[in-house]
């Protein structure tokens, strides 16, 4: 790997980090997302907090940092699409692992969601198609992702066969997803999982 490979890396790593939700719920309403609600920095998170004016925005910034590395960063410094590929998971960590806020962040979801757009997006729309029908029968944003991860090698193999040599690494973000939902399955098993619809009521935090 060469210099201008490994700095893509990092600026892909750095977009990634970037806090939205956090940063929207602070600069907002002076609210620590890592005190109220699910605890989680992510747009689910800030939507139940904020409300939809400021988790849509969010949640489209976070998937803009999946593209951008992907679609922009990578092709700069190499043609391959496992080295796209590879800025787009360490984007993904990125968002989970954010440098910004002591190594915390959101589940990746939407950030991968924008590295399969750049990559897979006939895929994308049909994981993206079962994850509005599950989150609409079920009312469970995190059945829906979880199943839309579980779903995305399939698509995948079935509708990108010229990209098939990546699945691999797609079931292994597909897998990194459903295990950092993890909680979230255990609440569906004990029946306390939040719906979709039902929000925090704001409330100012206090300083981190």
């Amino acid at each position: 790997m060469n210099g201008a490979q490994t700095a893509a890396l990092v600026a892909a790593y750095f977009i990634g980090a970037i806090p939205t939700s956090y940063l929207v719920a602070r600069w907002a309403r002076g609210i620590d997302l890592r005190r109220v609600g699910s605890r989680n920095l992510g747009a689910t998170n800030l939507y139940r907090t904020l409300g939809w004016k400021y988790a849509i925005p969010a949640g489209v910034f976070d998937a803009a940092k999946g593209v951008v590395p992907v679609a922009v960063i990578a092709p700069r410094v190499s043609p391959s699409l496992n080295f796209a590929l590879l800025c787009g998971v360490v984007a993904i960590a990125g968002h989970v692992w954010s440098v910004f806020v002591h190594f915390r962040g959101g589940k990746g979801v939407a950030t991968a969601a924008g590295v399969m757009l750049a990559l897979f997006p006939k895929a994308l729309i049909v994981c993206l198609a079962l994850w509005i029908i599950i989150v609409r029968l079920s009312g469970y944003v995190s059945l829906g992702s979880i199943i839309a991860a579980a779903a995305l090698p399939l698509a995948v193999w079935f509708l990108a066969p010229a990209r098939r040599q990546l699945v691999w690494v797609d079931a292994i973000v597909a897998l990194a997803i459903i295990w950092l939902h993890r909680a979230n399955v255990r609440r569906l098993l004990a029946g306390t999982e939040n719906r979709f619809g039902r929000r925090e009521r704001p409330a100012a935090g206090p300083s981190a």
